[in-house]
């Protein structure tokens, strides 16, 4: 699938425009919401270069990590740890420039600088996991990247 993806831009903007459409495409007419997610991190890891891209979906009050792209992770986080964690609880999009910073990081991998954690919903507006995007590079993620990762999570139908 990667080999398909046609990324044109120099700028992350440019990169995202490039990329919405495909993912849309991707997931279009496929139910599946898994089959959706893993896509979608497939897409991004390999359209924009990310070090890991993954969903962590609630399950028994606890978020458990579901599809993703990038080296081994996290399986379990609780409400209220981690940046995921956090997330998740105080139903918030949260950009951490540096993650040694952020209090009681959750560190999976070392080589992890930066990230980027979007609540997932469900058609009742309720949360359903998270959207969990990391870099090897100190203060990767901006508004640009929450405007676009927000409209690729739209359009997952859950």
């Amino acid at each position: 699938m990667a080999d398909d993806l046609q990324i044109i831009g120099e700028t992350k903007e440019e990169k995202y425009q490039s990329l919405l459409p495909q993912i849309k495409a991707l997931v279009e007419g496929e139910r599946d919401e898994i089959a959706n997610m893993a896509n979608i991190c497939a897409a991004l890891k390999f359209g924009l270069g990310f070090f890991w891209v993954g969903f962590y979906l609630v399950k028994e009050n606890q978020l458990v990590l579901g599809p993703f792209q990038g080296p081994v992770a996290c399986t379990r986080i609780p409400l209220g740890k981690g940046v995921c964690g956090t997330a998740w609880k105080n139903k918030e999009i949260i950009i951490v420039d540096d993650v040694d910073t952020f209090p009681g990081h959750i560190a999976c991998s070392s080589l992890s600088k930066s990230e980027i954690v979007l609540p997932l919903y469900n058609s009742k507006k309720e949360i359903v996991g998270v959207l969990d995007v990391d870099s090897e590079t100190i203060a990767s993620f901006d508004k640009v990247d929450e405007l676009y990762l927000k409209q690729i999570l739209q359009l997952l139908s859950l």
